[in-house]
């Protein structure tokens, strides 16, 4: 039976993979179309000002000049609703995946980097999911998808392993506790990193400074996308002191000891200084615009570093998370 749950997590994860690969390609479909809307708007725009629809008979070619400016809009939202349907269909392969791996392990699938990556990448697509009952970010699908599937393809082809006992360190409630929450954590920072990212471009758009993507007319104002990545880094930041104190009481029932110095608690405890320092510096010391975008990309690199190269080339007592 064991054997059976393992070639359906496998086959379910490789299909995910799949369904993420379309969704992705029609994100992509969609900002291009963005794109080509804004192009298209312009141009009319400037037929108009120079007065060529200003004859008599303009009032038929000016609809027929919205008809052609607005036809790529009609077909945007479709791949739009595409790709979050595929998206939330590649996730719910992804999840049994997940669940499959753990019928087979007999324990939570998280146990060894390629556990983590299979969680932790469908925990971050959740949150993409559920974030948008609150706001629509959508127009993140790229990166989001796009990272998940990177993530994903990285962790079946070089972290892949069988189904293993788990470690004596590891035989406790608070895996489920510490390695969901931060995953949660993660997720989150994601988020908040990605709309730091389309901030910094929309900023030097404002600027007018050239960026070439013109779907960022389509997109929200920098101070707005500002705004949404500081919402979700908070709550982020949160999950991820929970996650610090959790990880604090589970190395004092393993180990004897709340704090050891060890090179993950360490990274742990940098990231969430660097996000402690992003709410401080915003909330008191008025720091908006690049300076707060830059911070929020810098503590989400920390995360994914702490995750693989400290995972990876550093020893201590959490070396089996390099499994």
């Amino acid at each position: 039976m064991t054997e059976n749950f393992v070639l359906y997590s496998n086959i379910a994860v490789y299909s995910a993979m799949a369904i993420y690969t379309i969704a992705f390609i029609m994100f992509t479909l969609d900002l291009s179309r963005r794109s080509a809307n804004v192009g298209a708007t312009a141009e009319v725009g400037a037929t108009i000002r120079v007065g060529q629809l200003a004859s008599a008979g303009s009032t038929d070619l000016l609809e027929r000049v919205d008809s052609s400016a607005t036809a790529p809009a009609a077909k945007g939202p479709r791949y739009l609703r595409a790709a979050f349907a595929l998206t939330a269909f590649g996730w719910a392969l992804h999840v049994g995946a997940v669940f499959f791996r753990g019928f087979a392990a007999g324990r939570v699938p998280w146990a060894n980097m390629f556990e983590f990556t299979l969680t932790a990448t469908a925990i971050i697509v959740g949150v993409f999911l559920l974030v948008q009952v609150w706001q629509d970010l959508r127009f993140l699908g790229s990166f989001v998808v796009g990272f998940s599937l990177i993530a994903l393809g990285v962790g079946t082809t070089n972290f892949y392993v069988d189904v293993v006992p788990l470690p004596p360190a590891l035989q406790s409630a608070w895996l489920v506790i510490h390695v969901f929450v931060a995953s949660l954590g993660t997720g989150f920072f994601a988020l908040g990193a990605a709309l730091s990212v389309v901030q910094l471009l929309q900023a030097r758009r404002a600027a007018g400074k050239a960026v070439g993507l013109k779907f960022l007319d389509t997109l929200p104002a920098a101070d707005k996308l500002e705004n949404l990545a500081y919402r979700l880094i908070v709550v982020g930041f949160v999950f991820w002191t929970f996650t610090l104190i959790a990880g604090a009481v589970w190395a004092e029932r393993a180990w004897g000891r709340y704090w050891g110095w060890d090179t993950k608690e360490v990274w742990t405890f940098i990231i969430w200084t660097i996000f402690a320092g992003y709410i401080h510096a915003r909330a008191t010391r008025g720091w908006r615009g690049s300076r707060s975008a830059w911070l929020a990309i810098i503590g989400f690199g920390a995360v994914v570093f702490n995750f693989t190269i400290v995972n990876l080339f550093f020893k201590g007592l959490h070396a089996y998370s390099g499994l």
